[in-house]
This record gives C-alpha cells, structure tokens and sequence, in this order.
C-alpha cells in the first residue's frame, strides 16, 4: 500500500517510551511529523532522531508533535531517549502492522542480499488528519530542516 499527499492519514495505537501509548486520531487538531526509521542506536537513525532535537523547539511552536517509529522494543527507545535526550516521542510498532499500513516495510537490499526493513519515510499530517507531504528513501542530511518548513508552510 502506497500512501499518497491528500490521502487520511491511517490511524494507529502504539507503545511508546516511558510506558505511555500513542494514538493518531487523538492528536486531531495538531499537525503531526510521523518519521519511521529502520533501527535505535544506529548511525543513520541517530543522526536522524537527533536532527529532529536539535530543532525540536521550532515544531513545538507549530504546535506539532513529532513521533518516531521503528520495529524496537520499548525498552530500546527508552534508551535510545534516555541515551541522545530526545524530547519526543518514540512508538514501537514491533509486529510491523503501522509500518505495513504506511507503505515503510519494504525489500531492501545490502551487499547483495535481499532482505524486510522499514524504508526511512516521513509523513507530514495536517490537523484534520490528512497527508501533507511524504518523504520516501529519505537521505539524513538536510531532511529535518525540510520537514520544519514544510510543517511551516502547511
């Protein structure tokens, strides 16, 4: 299933860090940064997660909420958090059925071999629910400060 701009952003409930859970359709009324990346603690994913802390202030004056998602545990965000002091929130979605429903789990190739991962993607969801923008195979370098002005614009 392939997500599209203008498509109702598929609801979910997930784990997060913390303890907590995280529900789409309770943050009707904000925009929300959903950014999916393929694995805690990783040198991609890392830099990722703390491009999105670093300019974490300018979001919360949009008043959006950014979420990550990855197929870890709870207790790995809870260290990924704790580890990068990252200010929001990490869901994990470790049978892969919100990966699924966006269109992220996908074959992915590395040195040959063929394997199931999530293909790093964003999605920018308006106050009403809907997909703004979509980020596919995203590249770290630049990406957050792409995302920060769509979410300004939108």
């Amino acid at each position: 299933m392939s997500l599209e701009v203008g498509d109702k952003a598929p609801d979910f409930t997930l784990p997060t860090d913390g303890g907590g859970k995280v529900s789409l359709s309770k943050l009707k009324g904000k925009k929300v940064v959903l950014y999916f990346y393929p694995k805690d603690d990783t040198s991609g994913c890392t830099a990722e997660a703390c491009g999105f802390r670093d300019i974490f202030p300018n979001f919360r004056k949009l008043d959006a909420t950014v979420i990550g998602i990855s197929r870890d545990s709870v207790a790995s965000h809870d260290k990924f958090k704790k580890k990068y002091e990252l200010p929001f929130m990490l869901a994990s979605d470790e049978e892969g059925k919100v990966c699924e429903k966006y269109g992220v789990w996908v074959q992915k190739t590395l040195y040959g071999r063929k394997y199931m991962g999530i293909e790093r993607s964003t999605f920018l969801i308006n106050e009403k629910g809907v997909i703004e923008t979509v980020w596919r195979k995203v590249k770290v370098a630049g990406h957050v400060d792409e995302v920060l002005a769509a979410a300004k614009a939108a």
